[in-house]
């Protein structure tokens, strides 16, 4: 160790290091927080999909007028969820994932007193905090777990979603006749509320401890010795100067940015298309009645959580941007498969489940990638930016497919999912190869250098 540290010094990085060591029981506590609190995340996410339909047939919408009010939803979710990503790195990610689980009930409890375009769209604004949840979680778990199982571990976790999808569809199907939409979307406020109170206990990060002790010196003016304990701590301290922002596309780390920001935007037309609007596809599109869509989307989710464990096993073993290649690839071809050759329900539901498999499975390799690819200076913001182009796919997916949905026919609606859905979900799969090769069972320093 440098003897330019003082003994204060000295002593801020024995704490740091330290800190470092996370009990199986913190662990065990915090990842099954995070999988509770993503599942309702998603509850509140996936249902304004589910429910878009009914919706619009109590409103008196047409398909066109949905996908729209759909589009201007994902804008306001978009401009929310950048917010997260300096929260995180700036004010810490026990503070972030207070955050985004807040919001995420804020979210569903608002909905539920909808009464015009208007106020859906700026209340759905604010599920762009529990979006973030994932974004949030995966910088969080990457840097109190080890590396060996990393993914493995987070797979469980980013499985809430499917089972979030599950819980909304079942919830909707049981409780929609008797509580009406409304009720179907206060029902996820209380869960979260109490995941939020269980989420005060959370230890904050041992990394974020050592990024704020060298973040203290350099505002001390102590140039020096931020250096010196940035290189015990793997934190390069000189390019902490810049706005996280700024440093995402410093030369070191632009083409990854670029690429997997592209990838991730381009992906998230699919997800826009078969799973928040995925119940208007099948009805549209496929001519799958809505109550027997409700139920293709609980086995096809059921399924697609197999696929997170799968994905995030092959990762680990692998390495997550092959995962994630292949992945994504063999989905694009699953969804065209449905779109164009498979006819009756049996097919359709299991070349959509197939799909789902592929597509929503490899999010537990691809934010397990996102966290361990970014240094720890920038983690937060970068898993965070890269989640909100996610958005971003959202809004040109939806645009994409209420152009080209016309006048709503079944062989409009299939085109439009081909164009807006399948082939970039395809395209997204190659883009990858653009991004940072990760080799598997590395530590965050060793992948940050």
């Amino acid at each position: 160790m440098s003897t330019y540290l003082s003994t204060k010094d000295t002593a801020s990085i024995s704490t740091a290091n330290e800190s470092e060591a996370v009990s199986k029981g913190q662990l065990i506590y915090a990842s099954i927080v995070a999988f509770f609190a993503w599942t309702f995340s998603v509850y509140d996410f996936i249902l304004f999909g589910t429910l878009l339909p009914v919706m619009a047939a109590d409103f008196h919408w047409t398909t066109g007028e949905s996908a729209k009010v759909a589009t201007w939803v994902s804008i306001g979710t978009f401009l929310v969820s950048l917010l997260v990503g300096p929260i995180t790195d700036y004010f810490g990610r026990k503070n972030a994932l207070l955050i985004t689980t807040a919001g995420a009930a804020i979210s569903s409890g608002l909905t539920g007193f909808t009464m015009n375009p208007l106020y859906l769209i700026l209340v759905r604004a604010i599920s762009g905090l529990g979006y973030s949840e994932q974004a949030v979680n995966t910088t969080y778990l990457s840097e109190i777990s080890g590396h060996s199982k990393r993914g493995l571990l987070y797979s469980f976790i980013q499985g809430g979603w499917p089972i979030g999808v599950l819980f909304a569809s079942f919830m909707t199907a049981v409780l929609l006749p008797h509580i009406g939409w409304r009720g179907v979307f206060w029902v996820g406020t209380l869960p979260a509320v109490i995941i939020l109170l269980l989420r005060i206990k959370l230890k904050e990060s041992p990394k974020y401890q050592q990024l704020q002790e060298v973040r203290h010196l350099m505002k001390s003016g102590k140039t020096k010795e931020a250096h010196r304990l940035g290189q015990e701590l793997g934190i390069d301290s000189e390019k902490m100067t810049k706005s996280t922002v700024a440093q995402l596309f410093a030369p070191d780390i632009r083409r990854h940015t670029i690429f997997l920001g592209i990838a991730f935007t381009l992906n998230w037309f699919a997800i826009q298309i078969f799973a928040v609007l995925s119940t208007t596809v099948l009805t549209g599109g496929k001519g799958i009645s809505f109550n027997n869509s409700l139920f293709l989307l609980i086995l096809s989710n059921a399924l697609s959580y197999v696929g997170y464990v799968f994905h995030g096993y092959l990762g680990d073993k692998f390495g997550r941007r092959g995962t994630i290649i292949v992945a994504w690839i063999c989905g694009g071809l699953s969804y065209t498969y449905m779109l164009f050759i498979a006819h009756g329900y049996w097919p359709v539901l299991i070349s959509y489940s197939i799909g789902l498999f592929f597509l929503i499975g490899s999010y537990s390799a691809l934010f397990t990638y996102m966290g361990e690819s970014f240094p720890t200076r920038i983690r937060g913001t970068g898993s965070s930016l890269i989640n909100s182009f996610g958005t971003i796919g959202g809004i040109l997916g939806s645009v994409l497919f209420t152009v080209l949905v016309a006048s709503g026919t079944p062989a409009h609606v299939v085109q439009a999912s081909f164009f807006a859905g399948a082939l970039p979900l395809l395209i997204s799969g190659i883009l990858m190869f653009g991004a940072r090769s990760v080799p598997p069972s590395q530590s965050l320093e060793e992948i940050s250098k």
